[in-house]
């Protein structure tokens, strides 16, 4: 009899997260919310509470959780509500808990996904930060404790799917050359670039082929996101800087290819929907039903291709310097874009004001190796530190 596997969703109310809950509602006999997650927001939440009866809620902000708590309890409902960083880290790691859905966006998410690999759980791997802040830490952990370690970003699971089964964490040994990383381009990906300090954030958030947070669309049209994502591919699949290109394709069917030494390139395809790669990890090695539309290829017509163009997308050019550079600079330029694109949502410096405060950032602290857990942390708050002393001095 097969049994129904327990999973924690850390970042429930995110667009992940719910994309994670639609899936695991189409297959009540495969998966069940052990626990769901979220910062603050309370109302969608209890929606979730009373639609999937999780045995956990935690919310982040202990103000939140004492709301959600009373609404709960007015509900009748049996969920027991938690609060705080270390409930996150329990929750990805209790003894019932089968796989880990690792969605919080942003440095929160660290803690409790170190936590899931820590306890060999199944990781389920949608925060970038984990990787890009402490990508040597986290995979030798994955290691360790035999976790299972699974992508959910589309692009790196299309990678894994493209990947021949016997990949053992070395390219050359099963003939690959190249990764392949695609990207829309953004929202401005034709746009002068004397315009781009014009840009608003209803128009950087205004992404053309996909629903994602606020963040990560500010992200995507800073072209940050792929830049995260090369650090990401990595430590992922243990290729070099110069193995891994970025290749933008505006219709975003292809998700991302592997070129192999013998000319073959193989590529994963389909519509753009998350539920897509979340499916695939959730129920690898089986493929399960998403929920997504078949790819129709007579309406897709043709695909596009185009070379990244660095002075358009300056924060692609600092993420390569990051990853040579190595040791602390992944996780210093990642503290300071996710400073810079808080300060420009809430329209405090420019579009265009981004990659000077990373680069000015990147400039400003020494490289260092990063050992321990710790010392990523160290250098997240000196970096987000730096990067609003730059906001202060600029105005």
């Amino acid at each position: 009899m097969k049994t129904v596997r327990q999973i924690t969703v850390l970042g429930s109310t995110g667009s992940i997260g719910e994309s994670t809950l639609d899936v695991i509602a189409r297959h009540p006999d495969r998966f069940q919310a052990f626990a769901l997650t979220a910062n603050n927001n309370t109302e969608k939440m209890l929606a979730q509470c009373q639609r999937f009866q999780p045995r956990y809620a935690v919310m982040l902000d202990d103000h939140s959780a004492q709301q959600l708590a009373k609404f709960v309890r007015s509900a009748g409902l049996s969920t027991e509500v938690l609060s705080g960083i270390e409930s996150l880290e329990t929750v990805a790691s209790l003894p019932e808990v089968d796989a880990v859905m690792a969605a919080i966006v942003g440095a929160a998410g660290i803690l409790p996904t170190f936590a899931a690999a820590r306890s060999g759980k199944l990781v389920l791997l949608a925060n970038k930060e984990t990787l890009v802040m402490a990508g040597r830490i986290f995979m030798d952990l994955v290691k360790q404790n035999n976790a299972t370690l699974l992508p959910i970003d589309s692009e790196h699971n299309a990678i894994y799917q493209s990947l021949p089964h016997c990949f053992d964490g070395h390219l050359a040994t099963v003939g690959v050359s190249r990764i392949l990383l695609t990207a829309s381009g953004g929202p401005f990906r034709c746009a002068p670039i004397d315009s781009l300090d014009a840009v608003t954030p209803e128009q950087a958030c205004a992404h053309p082929n996909w629903d994602m947070g606020q963040k990560i669309s500010v992200d995507s049209a800073t072209m940050m996101n792929k830049g995260l994502e090369v650090i990401e591919a990595h430590w992922l699949f243990n290729a070099s800087p110069e193995n891994i290109q970025v290749v933008i394709h505006p219709q975003s069917v292809i998700h991302s290819m592997v070129a192999y030494v013998d000319g073959s390139v193989i590529a994963q395809l389909g519509n753009p929907d998350m539920r897509t790669p979340i499916a695939h990890a959730m129920g690898y090695p089986d493929r399960i039903d998403s929920g997504v539309s078949a790819l129709d290829m007579f309406k897709v017509a043709h695909l596009d291709f185009e070379q990244p163009d660095f002075k358009r997308f300056p924060c692609l050019r600092l993420a390569y310097q990051a990853l040579n550079s190595g040791g602390n600079m992944p996780a210093v330029l990642n503290a300071a874009n996710e400073v810079a694109v808080e300060s420009f949502l809430n329209r405090r410096m420019p579009f265009t004001a981004i990659p000077r405060m990373i680069e000015h950032v990147m400039e400003t602290i020494h490289s260092e190796e990063i050992v321990t857990l710790e010392d990523v942390l160290r250098t997240d708050a000196c970096a987000r530190d730096q990067a609003r002393q730059w906001l202060v001095n600029s105005h």
